[in-house]
């Protein structure tokens, strides 16, 4: 099957737009919130392949902001529109797909 130029950016695309939908930016969480937490936040949505919390490399204490990634685009999506916005922990919580590091090299290049 030969692609056209345009079929195959089309092609490439949708690649990169799928993968990157399955990854969730959780942003403004509490510095006491555990993986295993975060992980429990999510699980309802969908099938919750890794959560993992960032750390300061120094302290190892976390930095407020991780990665939720979903087995199904649909499933983040739906925890997406759920959870964002939301209080948890006695915090306001900002939830966003995850930019992949192509798309922010992208994005800096672009400037």
């Amino acid at each position: 099957m030969q692609f056209g130029l345009f079929d195959l950016d089309t092609a490439l695309l949708s690649e990169t737009q799928m993968a990157k939908g399955l990854q969730l930016f959780v942003n403004r969480l509490s510095f006491y919130t555990t993986s295993e937490q975060l992980k429990k936040l999510f699980s309802p949505f969908g099938v919750v392949t890794e959560a993992r919390l960032v750390k300061d490399p120094r302290t190892q204490r976390p930095k407020g902001f991780g990665f939720v990634t979903f087995e199904s685009e649909a499933d983040a999506q739906n925890a997406l529109n759920s959870l964002n916005g939301r209080i948890v922990d006695g915090r306001l919580i900002f939830v966003e797909v995850a930019e992949t590091t192509e798309a922010a090299e992208n994005k800096t290049s672009r400037k």
